[in-house]
């Protein structure tokens, strides 16, 4: 299967300047909405967030999820599919 990022998301979500706990609500919110099979992309730049609560939500719920850093631009994005 071909890497989450090579593919069109379904909503991009940009909590860029926001800070815990609210990316990770918007998120959720977001999934929830979400139809089996969706991707979602999100713009984060907060660190907790993307590497700590987003990918253990996924974990929890059983999501794919992939994390791209990137430098040059200082924030994230996240892909997260929608089992």
């Amino acid at each position: 299967m071909a890497e989450l990022k090579s593919q069109t998301p379904a909503e991009t979500l940009d909590v860029l300047g926001r800070v815990c706990p609210y990316p990770l609500v918007l998120t959720k919110k977001a999934m929830e909405k979400m139809a089996s099979g969706g991707i979602l992309k999100i713009l984060c730049d907060a660190p907790a967030s993307a590497e700590d609560t987003i990918p253990r939500y996924c974990e929890k719920q059983g999501f794919k999820f992939e994390s791209h850093k990137l430098e040059d631009k200082g924030y994230w994005e996240l892909y997260i599919q929608k089992t």
